[in-house]
């Protein structure tokens, strides 16, 4: 029987850990030095080489070879750690191990000298799973552990680790590996094991694992099990349910120019041509992500996993976009893949957070204070007549301390707020200049506009993040302020 590839690729020494470089340079200088600690405590993501560092560690400390060459992986020692059957080297999974009986039971054994190497190494996984007298009765055992003894706790969520236990330990933080990194441990996989693969294969699957090198072997190993003899875009697309690159970059181009229609269009070709709708929503949540950050640093840099061309795309609609609409954007399709869940129109949540990022919520919009006296603006029913494509604010409900003014509606002032609506671009230079980028950026998600003799209203539409950025204390006044100064009045 086959071994899959993920245990036959197993990191065997420390030079084969990929993108951990920080954690293993640091124990490679302990063991040289002679300054190993007691206990370690591995936390991370998984997949990313906890438990096999961990493993390496133990060869490393029981190893027969000369210093500088361990671990070597050819003495009896190492051999019979990599085969499991070191019987020095006590693997514990606190995920079904978690009580106190099975801690007081280590604890128990703990004492009895090693019977093959130099020290008794104890690897307890997911230590986070213990439980909190399970937890109290290990704190003493790793606080004054036999001078033979070794611990190395691994986690996926240290913060449900006690403060006592981890201040007892030694702590190495494992990161999630680099798209990249992966696709060049893949390509060596796969030429070692008589494959070839493209190079856009590859990285696809890389940034697919998120960071897990596990999950892109296993991945891998699928892709191998094709019985082709070359690892091809198609299949990995065909595998993960993957979208064209290009159908994503311009579905996103559509929220952009504000095209409805063609992102419709988009939606309903993949649903006829039976694409994976929720993972095409997971690559446009990362795509407007990648957008942001080029809306926030205009460093194309931090997209180094992606191709160049896709890049410049993102950089364009980068420019086309402003910052709130590409938050909005990214919270909305990241509820809508939670939304998909099948039923009579499965495209449906899909087809619905496009239009309400692209037009607004049919809901009504949130009108927001631009000067003081806008109250009474507001609940005498402030409107305005405007085209389709910017919806009229809508009043919200009337108080009790306004009553007079619901019975006496406010004027509008169409002309004022025709030219105001004109001059938006003029008003936003302002507003960056005496409040900042911030403001400026969410001012540019406002929809419209509606002006009294004494208050402006302005409607975000469903643009909630915006409207809260404005309406917090220490920004309102100065953008009213602003808006004082602009219109001299």
């Amino acid at each position: 029987m086959s071994t899959a590839l993920y245990r036959k690729w197993r990191s065997q020494t420390f030079g084969e850990v990929v993108g951990q470089e920080h954690v293993t340079r640091t124990l490679q200088n302990a063991l040289r030095d002679g300054r190993v600690a007691h206990a370690y405590l591995f936390s991370g993501p998984r997949g990313t080489g906890k438990t096999s560092t961990a493993r390496i560690l133990a060869k490393a400390l029981n190893c027969s070879a000369p210093e500088g060459e361990r671990p070597c992986n050819q003495c009896p020692t190492c051999q019979a750690i990599t085969e499991g059957r070191m019987i020095d080297l006590i693997e514990i999974d606190a995920a079904s191990n978690n009580s106190v009986d099975d801690v007081r039971e280590l604890r128990d054994k703990v004492g009895f000298r090693p019977s093959e190497g130099r020290f008794k190494i104890y690897i307890i996984d997911e230590v986070h799973m213990l439980s909190g007298s399970a937890f109290n009765a290990l704190l003493k055992t790793l606080e004054e552990p036999p001078p033979h003894t070794r611990f190395i706790l691994a986690t996926t969520e240290p913060h449900k680790i006690p403060a006592t236990v981890i201040s007892r330990c030694q702590r190495f933080d494992f990161r999630r590996i680099p798209a990249p990194e992966i696709a060049e441990h893949l390509n060596h996989i796969a030429g070692e094991e008589g494959f070839s693969a493209e190079s856009d294969a590859l990285l696809t699957i890389a940034r697919n694992a998120q960071g897990c090198m596990r999950d892109a072997i296993s991945l891998l190993d699928q892709m191998l099990s094709f019985g082709a003899d070359r690892v091809t875009m198609a299949q990995v697309k065909q595998a993960l349910g993957a979208v064209n690159t290009q159908a994503v970059v311009d579905f996103v181009g559509a929220i952009a120019a504000r095209e409805a229609g063609q992102g419709l269009a988009l939606i309903h070709k993949l649903t006829t041509d039976g694409a994976s709708l929720t993972e095409f929503s997971h690559q446009v949540v990362e795509q407007l992500r990648a957008v942001m950050v080029l809306q926030m640093t205009n460093d194309p840099a931090l997209l180094d996993d992606l191709p160049a061309e896709t890049v410049q795309q993102m950089q364009q609609q980068a420019r086309q976009m402003d910052l709130p609409t590409t938050l909005y954007a990214i919270k909305r399709f990241s509820t809508a893949v939670n939304e998909l869940k099948g039923g009579f129109q499965p495209q449906l949540p899909l087809e619905m957070a496009l239009i309400e990022v692209v037009q607004g919520e049919a809901a009504a919009p949130t009108i927001v204070t631009a000067t003081a006296p806008y109250a009474a603006a507001r609940s005498a029913g402030v409107s305005a007549s405007q085209d389709a494509a910017k919806p009229a604010p809508i009043p919200s409900a009337p108080t009790a301390t306004n009553a007079t003014a619901k019975s006496e509606p406010v004027a509008l002032d169409a002309e004022t707020a025709r030219r105001l609506w004109s001059r938006w671009k003029e008003y936003l230079a302002v507003v960056k200049t005496q409040c900042g980028q911030q403001a400026a950026a969410a001012l540019q998600a406002v929809r419209d506009v509606a002006v009294t003799d004494h208050a402006v209203a302005l409607a975000f539409g469903s643009n909630e993040f915006s409207r809260n950025l404005i309406a917090k204390p220490d920004v309102l006044p100065d953008v009213a302020a602003a808006l004082s100064k602009f219109f001299g009045t």
